[in-house]
């Protein structure tokens, strides 16, 4: 069973395994950035991959996503599109191009032409993938291997 802490500053929530859990396990762990306005749904995503050996910072807007971007520096990006704020999840998507070229999860519940802008924009699914919601957690975390296995280093 795996003990998760969360712990919370600025309105940002970071996911770690315990202490307990981890011993015996590698001590590098890849850090994914959860930007994901629907709480319940956050927490359950956040726990599920800590549960996974996973770090995971959450935020809720588009404006903390930036924000936390540069402080945490993280492996990958799960980035809801539908976020409230003055930033949408494509214009966070478009900020963080100009500074990485990490992988980046689009997640929604509105049917969008994904593979197009896939195509308009460069990107590929090393860098870019869609994950239509909802979506089971061992589907998540199917993505989230294959993006950071596959990911440019």
């Amino acid at each position: 069973m795996s003990v998760v802490n969360e712990l919370s500053s600025d309105n940002a929530s970071v996911f770690v395994d315990s202490a307990l859990n981890q011993q015996g396990k590698p001590k590098t762990q890849y850090r994914i950035l959860l930007v994901e306005d629907d709480t319940s749904l956050a927490r359950l995503e956040a726990s599920f991959l800590s549960a996974h050996d996973y770090t995971v910072v959450t935020v809720s807007t588009g404006e903390l996503a930036i924000t936390t971007f540069s402080d945490f520096n993280p492996d990958l990006v799960i980035l809801d599109l539908e976020l409230p704020g003055l930033l949408s999840g494509w214009d966070v998507l478009r900020v963080l191009r100009q500074r990485a070229r990490i992988p980046v999860l689009l997640t929604t519940s509105l049917a969008l032409d994904i593979r197009k802008y896939l195509r308009t924009s460069g990107e590929t699914r090393l860098t870019l993938d869609h994950l239509p919601k909802p979506y089971p957690m061992q589907t998540l975390l199917k993505y989230v291997k294959r993006m950071l296995m596959i990911a440019p280093q």
